[in-house]
């Protein structure tokens, strides 16, 4: 068996025996493995990279096939939808590409969060290594893939002479929230998946269900009155704070605020149960 020590697991005295620092709380060794997966950037994100070369391997496009069908279901949903609402194509169209392309992102993360430790058993049993690396190792694939759908926007915005100016970067600022909340939500679906193996085809269910019910293919503004109940989605908020400063708009302030408030309930919540339940991780494999 291959182990490797990290802070947080064992300690080595002067006279090069080690122990176990049993001393400490189990708080303070989550902490350290997020600490410790999160410096170990070259790894997952090589160990990411090889994923997306594996997953490709012998293919011409590579994962330029994401883009291509990407391309495929913007341009169909596009025509079809924007006839059925009434939509001007050349405001519907760049609304529909980032909305897809994020929202994939989305569901991706939501989908891997829920296997990123089942899919990896044998690694987790037979390497010691910081549990939240794993998570940061998924996290950064499908950030990889994102980045190759996000094309279709650049191209549509092209076509149609759209260009946000400065308040595009403002979507920097919205990716970085919406991978926040991406790390603690994949975090605490992998640990409740590995124990209840009959979540994932929920989390599968809901979705789909979420799919339809935030803004994606349709616009808030259909909703007129009703538009209050997209306060109540924060994947709707998690979704704007990316999509609005694309298209030239700054968000609400309350997308921000919701996103903040969500990132920040949820790591508090996802630590508590990664302090108690991270060693029990691997026997429920």
């Amino acid at each position: 068996m291959i182990t490797e020590s990290f802070p947080g697991s064992a300690a080595r005295r002067k006279d090069g025996a080690v122990y176990d620092s049993g001393d400490r709380s189990e708080a303070v060794r989550a902490w350290d493995d997020l600490r410790e997966g999160a410096m170990r950037w070259r790894l997952w994100s090589r160990l990411g990279w090889h994923d997306i070369r594996k997953r490709y391997r012998r293919s011409v496009l590579g994962p330029f096939w994401l883009t291509l069908s990407m391309a495929v279901m913007v341009a169909s949903l596009g025509l079809i939808y924007g006839t059925l609402f009434r939509l001007d194509l050349e405001g519907y169209l760049p609304f529909l590409a980032v909305g897809l392309a994020t929202w994939t992102f989305i569901a991706s993360f939501l989908n891997e969060g829920c296997i990123s430790f089942i899919e990896l058993e044998p690694l987790i049993k037979n390497v010691r290594i910081p549990m939240s690396l794993h998570i940061l190792r998924a996290l950064w694939r499908n950030l990889i893939i994102y980045g190759h759908n996000i094309v279709i926007f650049a191209v549509v915005a092209a076509i149609f002479g759209i260009w946000p100016g400065a308040t595009g970067l403002l979507a920097v600022a919205g990716l970085a929230l919406l991978l926040v909340n991406a790390g603690w939500i994949m975090l605490l679906l992998g640990m409740i998946c590995t124990r209840f193996r009959d979540v994932p085809p929920i989390i599968a269910s809901v979705i789909q269900l979420l799919f339809f019910v935030t803004p994606v293919m349709w616009k808030p503004e259909l909703l007129g009155d009703r538009r209050y109940l997209m306060v109540l989605n924060p994947f709707y908020h998690l979704l704007e704070v990316i999509r609005a400063p694309l298209l030239g708009h700054a968000p609400g302030w309350e997308s921000w605020v919701a996103g903040l408030l969500f990132a920040a309930v949820g790591w508090a919540f996802t630590f508590a149960c990664f302090a108690r339940f991270r060693k029990r991780i691997a026997y429920w494999l």
